[in-house]
């Protein structure tokens, strides 16, 4: 079988949730299956890395395809001459994206349909782009794979999709996330919160996230405690204005956040395995790696009982309401407080993470794969 795989999002330096999903999957599915081959199709020069392996071989076209009508002009208009080119058997797009125009059988991976339920959420152009091409897609797709139970039946309920169309293939957790020791932890909080503990957010800041709630609740939980806590905010700063600005400006306690910007994923062990818990309370997540990341570092996470969240986090997590901002400050107090809930959720954490795994993952995807190709 020939697959050809649209690999746009596997960027030097630069992977993020659907691109790590890209790269974990990819990188077992190619060498766990050498007598298939791989196109890889970039949209822009790429680094050797990703070439996971002699079954691999990749395409180049242009333009990069990072705005609406570009997307547009890539799927529709080069995509399916590189399927025609190599007489492709399936096409994978681990973002979700298709192409229109081309018969050749396709697998899409729609990790959640969150623009749908909050439009107000993403700029216009962007915004009218997914809501009107995604339920295409979702028709035009052989298949359909999904991160969780949740997205199955929100993309089969919103798109009036036949749920038997769609496969539930879990995301899984990056294998060197674990627990730091005592000395570790008292070097990277002093590199990053002058040696307190801190409670950890790691994401993009979109407003999805619900950064400025955690912000405000951060602040109660700090006008109500003695805690010399702080916030660590790990992710992009291409969102960090309106709403998350404004809110911190405000806050009495903004001193005590600290807002890292990108950082390495080496980086990013050490900071999960030495934070006091993950605060991580988004009104939408199609899986929510965090999730897992926390709990296989040993930290205690807070997380939203909302979408897709108990499905990953099971019993082993504090659960709260995002949009209530008390009940995420008393969630900090008992985490801060309660070192006996800490552990619990700790142990609970180890057993559950051990449900999901990026082997798991290839798995899953790879018998999608063979099932559009029939």
């Amino acid at each position: 079988m020939r697959i050809a795989v649209n690999t746009r999002l596997l960027l030097k330096g630069k992977l993020e949730g659907m691109g790590w999903f890209s790269y974990e999957t990819l990188k077992r599915m190619t060498r766990n299956h050498p007598e298939h081959e791989f196109i890889f199709i970039f949209d822009r020069p790429y680094s050797e890395e990703f070439i996971f392996s002699d079954n691999v071989i990749p395409v180049v076209i242009g333009p990069p395809a990072r705005h609406p009508v570009l997307f547009y002009l890539w799927f529709e208009y080069q995509i399916p001459r590189v399927l025609k080119k190599y007489k492709a058997d399936v096409f994978l797009s681990p973002d979700g994206y298709i192409s229109l125009k081309t018969k050749v059988r396709q697998l899409a991976v729609i990790h959640d349909i969150s623009f749908a339920h909050r439009p107000q959420d993403i700029p216009g152009m962007k915004r009218w782009y997914y809501n009107y091409f995604f339920p295409k897609f979702a028709r035009k797709a052989a298949r359909i794979a999904t991160v969780s139970n949740y997205s199955k039946a929100d993309i089969a309920k919103t798109y009036l999709i036949n749920p038997e169309k769609i496969d539930v293939v879990y995301d899984g957790c990056n294998e060197e996330f674990r627990p730091f020791p005592p000395e570790e932890q008292r070097l990277v909080r002093q590199k990053y919160t002058d040696g307190v503990p801190y409670f950890l957010f790691v994401g993009a800041l979109h407003p999805r996230k619900n950064i400025a709630g955690l912000l405000k609740a951060f602040d109660a939980f700090k006008t109500n405690s003695d805690s010399h806590a702080k916030l660590l905010i790990v992710g992009g700063e291409m969102h960090k204005t309106g709403e998350i600005s404004e809110t911190w400006q405000k806050m009495q306690f903004k001193n005590d956040v600290v807002f890292t910007g990108r950082i390495s994923q080496e980086e990013i062990y050490g900071i999960f395995g030495s934070a006091l818990a993950l605060a991580f309370v988004p009104f939408f997540e199609g899986f929510g790696i965090p999730i897992l990341e926390a709990m296989s570092a040993g930290i205690p996470v807070i997380c939203s009982n909302t979408t897709s969240m108990p499905e990953v986090g099971g019993d082993a997590v504090l659960y709260v309401e995002p949009e209530n901002v008390k009940h995420i400050t008393v969630a900090m107090k008992k985490i801060a407080s309660d070192s006996v809930l800490r552990n619990e959720l700790i142990e609970k954490g180890f057993r559950q993470k051990k449900n999901f795994s990026w082997d798991k993952t290839a798995s899953l995807l790879w018998k999608s794969i063979k099932q559009t190709g029939n």
